[in-house]
């Protein structure tokens, strides 16, 4: 059976820049291993199902709870790749920053964290799967704000 994590892109909107250079993506920097950069996400708890995984995961890594976020409908990607020959597979939503100025507040599994727009977002992810995810995440907002 594949591993199983759950997690958010979240996002804010910078009130001083137009779309779509008004938005950044949250993202964690590990403090174990090769300190590679995700957005929060985590293992599946026993019994848990995989939206209150995302949340509470969000919570524990980066101090956000529900009340700080707005889902976005209709964004949801997988991905699947082999961790130490083990599969695995992670699912992110979306959630947009409801006040982008809110602290984020790291988990001793983190170090560091940074709001990066895509460009420099993809240059820290560095596994082409989530590039491809926060591509998409970027593409699918700016549908959003066009319609």
């Amino acid at each position: 059976m594949a591993l199983r994590a759950c997690g958010f892109v979240i996002f804010r909107r910078l009130t001083q820049h137009h779309p779509p250079d008004n938005i950044e993506f949250l993202l964690l920097q590990t403090s174990y291993g090769e300190h590679h950069w995700t957005p929060p996400k985590g293992h599946v708890d026993p019994g848990e199902d995989d939206f209150t995984t995302a949340l509470r995961e969000t919570q524990e890594e980066a101090g956000l709870g529900k009340d700080h976020l707005r889902m976005v409908d209709g964004f949801l990607q997988r991905l699947r790749y082999q961790v130490r020959g083990k599969d695995k597979e992670v699912l992110y939503w979306l959630a947009e920053l409801r006040d982008p100025n809110t602290q984020v507040i790291l988990s001793e599994e983190h170090q560091d964290y940074r709001w990066a727009k895509l460009e420099e977002a993809c240059k820290l992810a560095k596994y082409q799967d989530l590039q491809d995810t926060l591509t998409a995440a970027q593409r699918y907002l700016e549908t959003q704000c066009k319609q």
